[in-house]
């Protein structure tokens, strides 16, 4: 599988981003898809997962309100949507998927098998 991250660049504080992941390979329709953001010297940190067909969206708290999990199977494409964006919010983010998540493990980078290959989010106050 490959994955090809998409969508970053510079916005102003207040501003929104919408991110893409198009995946290749194989389809991803039934894997758990997930965001995760690094900054540098930083752990990779989870941002948002969709763990199953009919399961709700997972974010992590700094994120809540703020940004959308997302995915359109028909173009084995993940996305994130991210409005109301902070300086904080600048970082490497990164597209994941596996197709054998524990759903209690969603949030760690371990779970995941595939990867894509980064897009910088830059966000200026």
């Amino acid at each position: 599988v490959q994955l090809q991250a998409s969508g970053g660049g510079l916005v102003q504080a207040g501003g929104s981003l919408r991110l893409s992941c198009a995946a290749s390979g194989r389809t991803v329709n039934r894997d758990t898809v997930a965001w995760f953001r690094q900054t540098p010297g930083k752990e990779r940190n989870f941002v948002a997962a969709l763990f199953r067909t009919g399961y709700s969206p997972d974010y992590a708290e700094s994120v809540k309100g703020r940004f959308t999990i997302s995915r359109d199977n028909a173009k084995n494409t993940m996305y994130l949507q991210m409005s109301n964006l902070r300086p904080e919010d600048t970082a490497v983010y990164y597209c994941a998927t596996s197709p054998s998540v524990i759903r209690s493990t969603l949030a760690s980078q371990t779970a995941y098998h595939y990867w894509g290959q980064g897009t910088q989010v830059t966000v200026s106050s």
